[in-house]
């Protein structure tokens, strides 16, 4: 049903490969939390989009004894950071990504983690980049702030805050 009304249907805490393919097979585009790494690998063998949440980065680790998101990103296997329990870690956490040692990620990629990749991966493909005839929704920050600041954020190019 989600296929053919274009919904982009996520998996939830995938531990397994066999979780991943029943996920797969059930539609998921998206593996929301994978708990391993080998979970991780088998989404994305599945062409699957790896989603984290953006606390787990800032924390260091997962809350729950899981896989850490900086682990995936450091082998290539993060494709997607959500704010999760805590808005305000979306930023900050593509700041440290960017910062890591461990990983390849340059702060533009990075940014595309809570920006362009989350917008293709729901089939938005009005917005998730700065360019002509998108929506124009963006928002200021600052590495040293590593929070959003109490600058102008814009959408649909409108001053909203």
């Amino acid at each position: 049903m989600c296929r053919a009304r274009r919904i982009a249907l996520a998996s939830h805490d995938d531990a397994t490969e066999a979780h991943v393919a029943e996920s797969h097979q059930l539609g998921s585009v998206i593996a929301e939390f994978p708990t391993t790494l080998a979970a991780a690998q088998a989404s994305r063998q599945h062409g699957m989009h790896v989603l984290m949440g953006a606390p787990n980065i800032v924390r260091g680790g997962s809350h729950s004894g899981n896989v850490a998101a900086h682990q995936l990103a450091s082998h290539g296997l993060l494709d997607i950071l959500s704010s999760d329990y805590y808005p305000a870690s979306l930023l900050d956490a593509a700041f440290r990504i960017a910062d890591a040692e461990d990983n390849a990620f340059t702060l533009p990629q990075a940014i595309r983690l809570v920006s362009q990749h989350p917008a293709q991966a729901l089939g938005l493909d009005d917005r998730g980049v700065i360019a002509e005839g998108k929506r124009a929704d963006l928002g200021a920050g600052a590495p040293s702030r590593r929070t959003y600041p109490d600058r102008p954020c814009l959408a649909p190019g409108k001053r909203v805050f």
